[in-house]
């Protein structure tokens, strides 16, 4: 009878591994990790390290970081294929899921708060006398990326409701490539003012900037928390599994350099809010 229920074990055992093994072999045998350039190369590589160290070791997979000079640049990777995994903005994950199928596994839960999402914040140089959007006109002013949430697309929104062209109001518009890039350029006296984020910025507070170097001019709403996501078409079984095992990061070294407290369930449905940001932006703009 013991034995019996041995060979039953055995062979339930057996069976399970079996299931499992089908399961994986459908993986593919290395992954693509993209990250979005809010800063340098070498920064963004030794933010991710850890994540992406726990994700191998947990998948028994390889996971390749990739980065790209500009987030259509990610998008355009995962469109083809070359990016498997990737942490977007919102914006640059709405158009994403339309143009590259990606697919929201978790967002980022910054330190401190009780949902997923960051603010967008307008900054200039603390001793050069900008405080408010009218004394910035005719001054020299930096968006990120276009597809940046916070860095172009939030506060693009809030000067078409103010009736503010930027191209007419500054005397000049760049686009400087990342989050880390405006914020130093404002210290920098590159250029007079730039629109970033919360969250970004607290992750070089004591680093590269202090608080005491800018004066924070304006503020946004609360911005739905940036994604990691998929590309749709890969296995469930894997997709599943990275989520969960995301959802259970409990690092707090690795969680410290990202400035996240840990990373929290998403849904695509969530980012209807920045459609809808997206969709006000082209009716004000007309």
């Amino acid at each position: 009878m013991k034995f019996s229920k041995f060979l039953s074990m055995s062979a339930l055992v057996v069976g399970m591994i079996s299931t499992l093994n089908a399961a994986q072999a459908d993986w593919p045998k290395e992954l693509k990790f993209s990250v979005i350039p809010t800063a340098g190369t070498s920064s963004l590589e030794t933010r991710w390290s850890g994540v992406i160290k726990y994700l191998e070791n947990a998948l028994g997979l390889k996971i390749t970081m990739q980065s790209s000079n500009d987030y259509t640049g990610i998008i355009t990777s995962m469109a083809h294929k070359h990016t498997d995994i990737a942490y977007f903005g919102p914006e640059s994950y709405v158009e994403a899921a339309k143009r590259a199928n990606a697919q929201a596994l978790v967002a980022e839960l910054q330190k401190g708060a009780d949902k997923p999402g960051y603010t967008g914040i307008i900054i200039s140089k603390k001793d050069s006398g900008l405080k408010t959007i009218e004394s910035l006109k005719g001054k020299t002013w930096a968006f990120t990326d276009p597809k940046s949430t916070s860095g172009t697309l939030v506060p693009s929104v809030m000067f078409a409701r103010a009736g503010i062209d930027p191209d007419e109001y500054f005397s000049k518009v760049i686009y400087s490539g990342s989050h880390e890039a405006s914020i130093l350029s404002v210290k920098a006296g590159r250029v007079d003012a730039a629109s970033t984020n919360d969250l970004d910025f607290e992750k070089g507070e004591g680093k590269a900037w202090s608080k005491d170097d800018f004066n924070f001019i304006w503020k946004s709403d609360l911005i739905v928390g940036a994604p990691i996501a998929a590309r749709a078409d890969l296995p469930e079984d894997l997709k599943a599994k990275i989520k969960q095992l995301l959802l259970d990061f409990k690092d707090t070294n690795e969680l410290d350099k990202l400035n996240y407290s840990g990373f929290v369930d998403i849904k695509d449905s969530d980012y209807d809010s920045i459609r809808e940001l997206i969709e006000l932006r082209k009716k004000l703009q007309k």
